[in-house]
């Protein structure tokens, strides 16, 4: 049995990766800050296959040294999917507090590149945005942090050619990080988290080289 582990599994796009990966035959290590939805979530996954889920801050060493040592042995898939975007709504990055900056970029940046040194997956995903090619107004925060990730994973796939790291943009979706993107918004004509998880799939399955991809752009390639 392969193991994953998947960070921010309790919600939106990582609850509907691990869903999938765990109708797949995927071993699964799942975490998130709030213990109660994730423990649910570990119940209805249990069903289907071994999971273990640990909550927790991926900010914290000892948290992601707890998920590493949960795995019992190698880590096949990283997700390094769990991400703050800091305050809402967001300020203007000359404004920005830079203690809550930094938070966003221990969160965004530094704990996916510690879990990557940790686990020395064969694949990692790591969830970006478009907001790390665009310079939105107001998005300095996440932005900035997210293209930060985007620049981290094409230097390690250059450094380890013979392993896979993607930098994955899923696309709008209704989860509640795009709610707090837009406090006050309807967003119900986002489309669910569910629809990008086939080019997720696409990308762990398949042998599509190391790069930055968009979730729904993978299988029209």
């Amino acid at each position: 049995m392969p193991t994953a582990i998947v960070t921010g599994a309790s919600r939106g796009l990582g609850l509907a990766l691990a869903r999938a990966l765990a109708e797949r035959g995927w071993g699964l290590i799942i975490d998130a800050r709030d213990a109660g939805p994730l423990n649910e979530v570990a119940t209805e996954l249990a069903l289907t296959t071994n999971v273990a889920a640990l909550a927790g801050d991926v900010a914290d060493p000892a948290h992601r040294e707890a998920l590493v040592a949960a795995a019992g042995g190698p880590v096949d898939l990283l997700v390094n999917n769990a991400s703050v975007l800091g305050p809402s709504p967001q300020p203007a990055l000359a404004d920005y507090p830079l203690d809550t900056l930094e938070h966003v970029y221990r969160v965004n940046v530094l704990a996916p590149l510690a879990l990557i040194q940790l686990t020395g997956a064969e694949i990692t995903i790591n969830v970006t945005s478009d907001a790390s090619v665009e310079a939105y107004e107001g998005w300095g925060g996440y932005g900035s942090a997210k293209a930060a990730l985007d620049h981290l994973t094409a230097i390690l796939a250059a450094e380890q050619p013979a392993k896979r790291f993607y930098a994955v943009d899923p696309g709008d979706m209704n989860t509640r990080l795009h709610q707090e993107a837009f406090p006050g918004e309807d967003i119900s004509d986002r489309p669910p988290p569910e629809e990008s998880v086939p080019g997720l799939l696409a990308l762990i399955e398949g042998d599509h080289p190391s790069g930055r991809y968009q979730a729904k752009a993978v299988l029209a390639a």
